[in-house]
């Protein structure tokens, strides 16, 4: 009988996201996959949410992502799945226009959804699952 080698977990930390605020990693990597604990917007040098506007929160969720993608030797070219959570379906269109900057060639595949709330008050949370090299 043959035998399958699975690739351990191995989980990706950096300094250039928010620490996480409960028992996940910032991304867990299984062989070729990513999976990317959803990002809302704190700043990662103060922890705390950096503004009440969404178009702003959305920019800095998206440079939280891109610095957890870093520390995982990935960029934003190599997601193929992201979820989007918003407190008001309202804030979509600004939520997208920032969304739609990172994807300027291949868009991943994507999902919103609506939720009645979202942690430290945040209006805006996406994770995403990516593919990388070896």
């Amino acid at each position: 009988m043959s035998q399958t080698n699975v690739a351990a977990p191995i989980a990706i930390f950096t300094q250039h996201a928010p620490a996480p605020i409960g028992p996940y990693s910032q991304a867990v990597r299984v062989g070729n996959f990513l999976f990317c604990s959803g990002q809302i917007p704190l700043d990662p040098k103060t922890g705390e949410l950096v503004s009440d506007d969404v178009s702003i929160q959305t920019q800095q969720v998206m440079a939280n992502i891109a610095g957890v993608l870093k520390a995982a030797g990935a960029s934003f070219a190599h997601i193929v799945k992201t979820t989007i959570y918003l407190v008001d379906m309202d804030d979509f269109p600004a939520v997208n226009e920032i969304y739609a900057e990172r994807f300027a060639t291949l868009a991943p595949a994507r999902s919103t959804v609506a939720v009645s709330a979202l942690p430290r008050g945040a209006r805006v949370e996406i994770e995403v699952t990516a593919v990388v090299g070896p």
